[in-house]
């Protein structure tokens, strides 16, 4: 019989890192590069890796306030966030920008540099960067990397109502946002009925499977 080896969990290989075991924080950071990646593509334009790299030097820099209450891969997305909106506040010298009312095309992000097949998926990327960026997290993270509530609270910083809430309001903005990029009826009544096939489509496009 063949036995195969146990992999560590993200709370193990922590642990590890936190001991002194390098290879274990690489082996960490390999396992959810993909996903912190997917998080920036569809929100800046060059910046990409960059922020990447910063959210992974924050995590470095705070690993020993990482208290466990969420899970690592939640833990991280709450880091991006964080480096998203500093990166647009530094961008635009205003500390006090509002991403419940701005967009990345508000705030001079190019078009999306996502590759996409179907027209319908093309429609979606578009009219995601045209809501305000609080939204547009809170749906690519309900779509993509499939957040439960309570994980969305955890990485948005907010209560999970609120978190389901933004949700909710963040469809309701696409949907508008939707009839603005997109003039085919067709395309258009194919996007908003099956939002969710649309959105798995795209996802499969950025990469694996959370």
């Amino acid at each position: 019989m063949v036995h195969c080896a146990r992999v560590a969990t993200d709370a193990e290989m922590l642990q590890a890192w936190r001991d002194g075991d390098r290879k274990a924080g690489n082996e960490l950071f390999q396992r959810h590069f993909e996903a912190i990646r997917r998080f920036f593509v569809n929100k800046v334009d060059r910046e990409v890796e960059d922020l990447v790299q910063r959210t992974f030097i924050g995590c470095v820099e705070g690993k020993d306030r990482f208290e466990g209450r969420s899970s690592f891969r939640t833990y991280l997305f709450a880091v991006a966030n964080n480096i998203l909106r500093e990166f647009y506040r530094q961008k635009r010298r205003d500390d006090r920008l509002d991403f419940q009312t701005h967009s990345v095309a508000d705030l001079g992000a190019g078009p999306s540099s996502v590759l996409a097949d179907k027209r319908e998926q093309r429609a979606l990327l578009q009219a995601l960067r045209k809501i305000p960026l609080e939204f547009q997290v809170a749906l690519e993270l309900y779509y993509w990397e499939k957040l439960t509530g309570v994980q969305l609270g955890e990485a948005l910083g907010v209560p999970e109502n609120t978190a389901r809430s933004r949700v909710r309001r963040g469809k309701e903005l696409l949907a508008r946002a939707l009839t603005r990029v997109e003039k085919s009826r067709d395309v258009l009544q194919s996007t908003t009925a099956d939002l969710d096939k649309w959105a798995a489509g795209i996802r499969d496009e950025l990469g694996p499977r959370p």
